[in-house]
């Protein structure tokens, strides 16, 4: 089958997806996604991201914190791909992915605290507390984080 690709020859999958971020056959009526080419500030990837949290939407949170992750000043990536690997550990658990979501928590909760303190007012102790116990077993999972300090 060949790859859907934009006009660079960057590969692209234009199927459709679900709510957590599974593709859907072609043709199949999804949920709009992120753009490809996002480019967002701290302060408004966390806000965005902060809302599809709150929404029920990881996946999607996962695509707002990635395009942070891939324009970050080379300070701050390790950062931002922690907090997307947290938004895309958060996506396998409501796909019932236990041992997935145990990974990506375990390493998001790695990078996430070798920054102390976080920039961009994030919650770095908060969100790390949040994913050891869903790595640990919690029951019943603990209500998803705040990404940044209120």
């Amino acid at each position: 089958m060949e790859r859907d690709r934009d006009n660079a020859g960057r590969a692209r999958n234009a199927r459709p997806r679900d709510g957590l971020g599974r593709p859907l056959p072609r043709g199949a009526t999804g949920v709009p996604t992120m753009p490809d080419d996002l480019e967002v500030t701290p302060s408004s990837a966390l806000a965005l991201a902060q809302s599809l949290l709150d929404e029920g939407r990881p996946f999607h949170a996962h695509e707002v914190l990635e395009a942070a992750w891939k324009s970050a000043p080379p300070s701050e990536r390790e950062l931002w791909r922690g907090l997307a690997q947290l938004a895309v550990g958060l996506t396998h658990l409501h796909r019932g992915n236990a041992t997935g979501a145990a990974a990506l928590l375990s390493r998001a909760a790695d990078r996430i605290e070798a920054f102390s303190p976080a920039p961009h007012q994030i919650d770095g102790p908060g969100l790390v507390a949040w994913a050891r116990a869903i790595t640990a077993g919690a029951e019943p999972v603990p209500p998803v984080p705040q990404l940044q300090l209120t």
